[in-house]
């Protein structure tokens, strides 16, 4: 794996997006591993699960992010989504429900959003890399997810900055696209990811209890007993317990 640094200057940085999730953690360490030198990026964006905030700082600390900035974007003036409204959070759904239309929980235009405004730190750092943890594979169908998307956005970012234009257009990393949720997590273990840290749930109790039953918790779930080993998240009663693998 290339490592990201000059002798001279030493390791170069990055802009990564970190919500406090699985996924975004283990991108964290993806690109500290590639010799990056991390400044992660979390949005306060009007969701109902704001306590991930905490999961990411957290997780910025733990894995060894340069620093961690939390942007206020408020998307509950649009709303439009489970995530940004008051609309109940789908529970219990199967994975071919999982696999079908587009699901409520989507935040619309919300990674395109996220990088635009990544772009822009990234500019002022002089950062030419940008990490975002997406996935095509076990995920609830969201179409910002998807590799067009990526490789979309960085071409509108060839031509949008400043950068682009002298030639040193932004990559957009996206290094779980193709993963299974327990390939990600395999990864994130042998990185030395604390995943007790994180947090996936879409309604999560007031003290940051996963729920189990949603999408991202079963998906989370699912991808822990594929694995072999057990959630160190803790679920409030009726979820997933603890230091447990669904049957």
């Amino acid at each position: 794996m290339a490592i990201a640094s000059d002798p001279a200057s030493g390791p170069q940085p990055a802009v990564v997006l970190l919500s406090g999730g699985l996924d975004s953690a283990v991108t964290l360490a993806i690109a500290k591993e590639m010799g990056f030198a991390p400044h992660a990026l979390s949005f306060r964006y009007g969701q109902r699960h704001t306590i991930e905030l905490r999961c990411a700082r957290a997780v910025a600390q733990q894995v060894g992010a340069v620093e961690h900035r939390v942007v206020d974007v408020d998307l509950r003036t649009f709303g439009g989504s489970a995530l940004t409204s008051d609309v109940p959070v789908p529970k219990d759904r199967s994975p071919s429900d999982m696999r079908g239309s587009i699901p409520v929980t989507y935040v619309p235009a919300r990674n395109t959003i996220f990088l635009s405004l990544a772009l822009g730190w990234a500019e002022v750092l002089g950062a030419r890399d940008i990490f975002i943890g997406v996935n095509a594979i076990d995920y609830s169908g969201y179409p910002d997810c998807r590799p067009e998307f990526i490789a979309a956005f960085e071409h509108l970012a060839s031509l949008a900055t400043k950068a682009g234009v002298e030639g040193a257009g932004p990559t957009i990393h996206a290094p779980l696209i193709t993963l299974t949720k327990a390939e990600i997590i395999g990864r994130g273990l042998k990185l030395g990811v604390d995943f007790g840290l994180t947090l996936s749930c879409y309604d999560p109790s007031p003290d940051g209890l996963a729920c189990g039953r949603c999408d991202a918790c079963q998906l989370r779930l699912k991808g822990f007993a594929d694995h072999g080993g057990s959630d160190p998240a803790h679920y409030r009663p009726g979820g997933e317990p603890a230091g447990t693998t669904p049957p």
